[in-house]
């Protein structure tokens, strides 16, 4: 492997092509789910990874974000969803994925605050066994979008949506992390790439046609489902932004240290 200072973290989901795709070949890429990236981080497998930000709150003493850039919806996300047959009152047990702890925090947060507590059962994503075995079943990412297509009765919570509610302020589910002792100048480069990729996609409209292209072609949704998705989930960390990243990792993460924040 490449040395790991040039070594990037990519999620396996589609919501960082807008960064990714065309970044520059100075930049080895690690594609994981997202928890597994936080151990290739913790690791030094590689320079700077999304991970999820209830994972960056567990090891926050040891990491640094990237500012400007991350994984979060303004509301309706469409690909953090709790799928059930019955109304939240009734639930009494969720089947939980084990690929985002990030979800996992804040759907049961969400539930707290609405007066539920179910229980929570880690399974397998996959939608029709987590029904038969519990009431409700969390899904995240590519699977949550397919099944939403397939079965749309059966979607209960929007996550995003929800928090959006409740708070007023844009949900973070993903922060660009890297270990305390990462050279800087590496983080500068990356950070600049990234910055520079995102602000081509959000302003060159070929550009961004092309992404969505080969988000498409790789994902099998269709080029319509892939432009919804890309205004759903968005990749530019604004002030609002930061101030539900804050609130999230105070309250629902118990974090009341200040992030530590690359410059």
């Amino acid at each position: 492997m490449a040395h790991w200072s040039s070594v990037v973290g990519r999620v396996s989901f589609v919501n960082c092509d807008p960064l990714f795709h065309g970044l520059s070949e100075r930049w080895s890429i690690l594609p994981a789910p997202p928890a597994w990236l936080t151990g290739h981080l913790l690791r030094r497998d590689c320079l700077v990874a999304p991970i999820p930000t209830a994972d960056f709150a567990e090891h926050h003493s040891k990491l640094q974000l990237l500012p400007d850039v991350g994984i979060a919806s303004d509301g309706r996300v469409g690909s953090v969803l709790l799928f059930s047959e019955k109304e939240l009152d009734d639930i009494r047990d969720i089947a939980m994925p084990t690929d985002s702890s990030t979800s996992r925090k804040l759907l049961l947060y969400l539930l707290a605050e609405s007066g539920h507590a179910p229980e929570s059962v880690q399974m397998g994503p996959d939608l029709d066994e987590m029904l038969q075995r519990c009431d409700a079943a969390l899904l995240i990412g590519d699977r949550a979008i397919d099944e939403a297509a397939r079965r749309p009765e059966l979607v209960k919570l929007d996550l995003g949506e929800e928090w959006k509610r409740l708070t007023g302020y844009p949900m973070v589910f993903g922060v660009f992390a890297a270990t305390l002792d990462a050279p800087p100048e590496e983080l500068a480069r990356i950070h600049s790439d990234l910055l520079s990729q995102l602000e081509r996609f959000e302003q060159d409209e070929e550009w961004r046609a092309t992404v969505v292209a080969s988000t498409a072609a790789r994902s099998e949704f269709n080029v319509g489902r892939v432009e919804i998705y890309f205004r759903e989930v968005r990749n530019r960390l604004d002030d609002e932004c930061r101030k539900g990243l804050e609130k999230f990792l105070v309250e629902v993460c118990g974090m009341n240290e200040e992030i530590n924040w690359f410059r």
